[in-house]
């Protein structure tokens, strides 16, 4: 290795440590890493592993909304597919990492980075075609209000994917029931949310983990069409024209009222 390598790579050691902490590990241009003693292990690869076959492999005039993109590793990895990239995230120790990462693999040019909650984008008039919302519902004091404003602005492709309660079963849904008969609230397929008061995994800001049928039935009262489910937290959406949200039809003064914003449709 040359003095201006060792060099390189002391300055890119400097700025990892600075950094710190990383949640994101992202392998560098030089082969260094952001975490490489990630307790998730190579996290979030092994996430990407499960969906990098979902994702067309050239995304040129692609438009693509990274909600909670934390230090840019799926931003990074479709801004090079080809696409158009908008990272959000109200964490300002991630977005200084994220562009630090994306000025190192000159990306900078096709990522912009935004400090926004996720109910901001209520305020956006654009549709995208690929929305992440990854990692993010269950940090959300207001989930299905941040679930409605998102879906509003999926163009083609979402993918989602949520911290969740134990279990995987969703055999049974149930249109209706009369108000005496609740013994079907307490089935593991009815779809509910564990609230979480305090801290979950250390966390004051993990509020909720929803079961696989209720993160299901979130999606379907969006608006959302689930067309995949490559592993049990993750789901592969499209707007559903034929079962929109409610939002657009009898519930759109609410949605209205809770966001202070009119909405066309």
């Amino acid at each position: 290795m040359t003095k201006g390598e060792q060099h390189i790579k002391r300055t890119v050691q400097e700025r990892i440590e600075k950094f710190k902490p990383w949640f994101h590990n992202i392998h560098l241009p030089n082969g260094m890493q952001t975490a490489p003693d990630h307790f998730l292990g190579d996290f979030p690869k092994t996430m990407w592993s499960r969906l990098e076959s979902i994702i067309p492999e050239d995304l040129t005039e692609k438009t693509v909304l990274d909600i909670g993109c934390n230090a840019g590793f799926y931003s990074l990895i479709l801004a090079r597919r080809g696409a158009q990239v908008i990272g959000i995230d109200s964490n300002d120790h991630y977005l200084e990492q994220a562009r630090w990462v994306a000025g190192l693999f000159d990306m900078s040019d096709r990522i912009l980075y935004r400090k926004m909650q996720v109910y901001d984008l209520r305020n956006l008039n654009v549709q995208f075609d690929i929305v992440l919302f990854m990692g993010v519902l269950y940090h959300l004091r207001y989930p299905l209000l941040g679930l409605d404003i998102v879906s509003r602005i999926v163009k083609s492709l979402m993918i989602f994917q949520s911290l969740s309660m134990p279990g995987n079963s969703k055999d049974v849904i149930i249109t209706d029931a009369d108000i005496t008969h609740r013994d079907h609230m307490l089935e593991a397929s009815w779809p509910k949310m564990a609230f979480i008061e305090h801290r979950f995994a250390g966390d004051p800001t993990n509020w909720w983990a929803p079961n696989a049928s209720c993160m299901e039935a979130m999606l379907r009262s969006s608006g959302m069409r689930i067309t995949g489910n490559p592993s049990p937290e993750i789901y592969v959406c499209e707007p559903d024209t034929e079962h929109p949200s409610c939002i657009t039809t009898w519930d759109k003064e609410e949605f209205e009222a809770a966001t202070a914003h009119t909405i066309d449709r």
